[in-house]
């Protein structure tokens, strides 16, 4: 599949397709299994030109696992479901459930992650907030085996239909790219920016867009922990929009004719040269 947006906004990475499949494809980059690592790695390695893919025994981390569509790995959490809402906020270290849990996954973390999971990573003030924050988390279970992440160029259309293409754009493409979501609308609200992790933004939140009658694109890499990540892949200045397919469709069939054609445009893109 060629992208004529990718073109038009001079995208300096490739798009990216998350494709639910039975099939393992070969060669593909995967984490060992029940190894830590950050899902955001191997959509980057797919906007490099790799295929990636994860399942539910390589998802790299929890909210990895949740944030693809692998159900409620919260659930799994070292210590349950609590201490991972302590975690994500002011941490273990100040109750005996969390600091048992801390004692027994102390030899299997790193500094830095044992750190977190003591005095959390403190993006939502309270352990009450987090579970406020995951009952309202779109958690999905996908039918299938394998989620891939595959460079949208080598995506064959005739045997393969991804649930989600993601941009990774700098600010001047990002805005192209919300602008031109909604080009063709009967209003100006047809992109989201919700609070969550970075996989969440290119995983659950669009599949749950996928579903609905009104198709939204939703921005992500407001993550801070993800752009830390992806930084010595990527470099800076990124962000993601994710759309359903047939959003992509749509705003494909909207290149022609449209502000991507006109001078304004021309002169962000010639600025950069």
């Amino acid at each position: 599949m060629e992208s004529k947006i990718a073109e038009a906004i001079s995208l300096k990475y490739q798009p990216v397709a998350l494709i639910w499949s039975d099939q393992k494809p070969e060669k593909a980059v995967q984490f060992q299994e029940r190894k830590w690592g950050c899902i955001m790695w191997l959509a980057a390695s797919a906007a490099k030109g790799k295929t990636a893919l994860c399942d539910r025994k390589t998802f790299g981390c929890f909210g990895g696992g949740v944030g693809i569509g692998f159900g409620d790995q919260y659930e799994n959490f070292p210590g349950g479901k609590d201490c991972f809402c302590h975690f994500l906020s002011f941490g273990n270290d100040q109750w005996e459930q969390g600091q048992q849990a801390a004692e027994r996954v102390k030899p299997f973390l790193r500094k830095e992650a044992y750190d977190n999971f003591m005095h959390g990573e403190r993006y939502l003030k309270s352990p009450e907030q987090v579970h406020k924050f995951i009952k309202d988390l779109p958690i999905t279970d996908i039918p299938a085996e394998y989620v891939v992440f595959k460079p949208l160029s080598e995506v064959n259309s005739a045997q393969e239909s991804p649930q989600v293409v993601v941009f990774f754009a700098d600010p001047d493409q990002l805005s192209a790219l919300v602008v031109l979501a909604n080009y063709a609308r009967q209003d100006n609200q047809n992109v989201i920016m919700p609070y969550a992790a970075g996989c969440q933004t290119i995983g659950i939140y669009p599949y749950q867009e996928a579903q609905a009658k009104k198709q939204r694109g939703v921005v992500g890499l407001t993550d801070l922990s993800a752009r830390v990540y992806i930084r010595k892949q990527l470099g800076d200045h990124l962000m993601t929009l994710a759309v359903p397919l047939a959003m992509f469709e749509e705003m494909e069939a909207n290149v022609d004719g449209s502000f991507l054609q006109r001078p304004t445009w021309h002169s962000l893109v010639e600025s950069k040269k």
